[in-house]
């Protein structure tokens, strides 16, 4: 006959009943029994593994973790893995290397009017676009083209720190081009120390005016009258007016 049990003794053995239980069910899910259910499940596990290692190394080989002054991170590399990469320059002989997406698409149009209304672009000697960081002043605008948001225009032609290297009709063009994308890019020739060769992106990641310059520009492929190369009437009263306020603000911000 068996004794009965007093009520710590039932309490004990229902203690020792609910560990066995939930050291079970731990061994059930874990990853030794998942994975001898379900050896797709290792599989996948080990391809995440591959790419988080695949992420840390062009980490490594790609990013500074520096920002360049205006905002956006240097690279070390171009055409390498990361977000700057060659780009052509459509009606012009140029490719040049600047950082991917809407700043490629700027940047890019910025090139093909001064091609077609400042002066003739001849090879890709005349535009320098991506440069490594340690070629690269950080307290200066120069520094943008590390993080591959500027680009130099003919530098060879416009003596280091001075100003008056464009005849009055040039710089009208340059003017235009400043006010036509509302202040997204800035020309060098306007900052305290100038170079006006270079031209770079005066905002930081993430501005939603970016996008809607990358925007409008993409829009003028398809409208008459309208983009680099269509024969734009800079001498009308609105643009002038608008590139004049611009200068103005720009100038005294440099």
């Amino acid at each position: 006959m068996t004794a009965p049990l007093t009520r710590r003794a039932a309490l004990q053995r229902a203690a020792f009943i609910a560990a066995g239980a939930a050291v079970g069910s731990q061994f059930l899910a874990g990853p030794g029994y998942a994975s001898a259910r379900n050896p797709e499940l290792n599989k996948l596990r080990e391809a995440v593994k591959r790419a988080e290692e695949r992420a840390r190394q062009r980490k490594e080989h790609v990013s500074t973790g520096i920002p360049s002054k205006n905002g956006w991170e240097m690279e070390k590399v171009a055409d390498d893995r990361g977000h700057i990469y060659t780009r052509p320059a459509p009606g012009t002989p140029i490719e040049v290397q600047v950082r991917m997406g809407e700043v490629e698409t700027i940047l890019v149009h910025v090139i093909r009017r001064f091609h077609y209304e400042v002066d003739t672009l001849l090879s890709n000697e005349d535009v320098v676009g991506w440069r490594a960081p340690h070629t690269v002043r950080r307290n200066l605008a120069e520094s943008n083209q590390a993080s591959g948001t500027a680009v130099q225009i003919r530098p060879g032609h416009y003596p280091a720190s001075a100003r008056g290297g464009f005849y009055p009709q040039q710089e009208l063009v340059i003017r235009d081009i400043l006010a036509e994308l509302d202040g997204v890019v800035r020309w060098g020739g306007d900052d305290r120390k100038p170079d006006e060769s270079l031209f770079y992106i005066d905002l930081k990641p993430g501005d939603p005016r970016l996008a809607k310059a990358a925007q409008e520009i993409r829009g003028w492929k398809d409208t008459p009258g309208m983009g680099a190369g269509s024969g734009i009437d800079i001498t009308s009263p609105a643009r002038r007016s608008t590139a004049k306020k611009l200068a103005r603000l720009q100038r005294t911000h440099g």
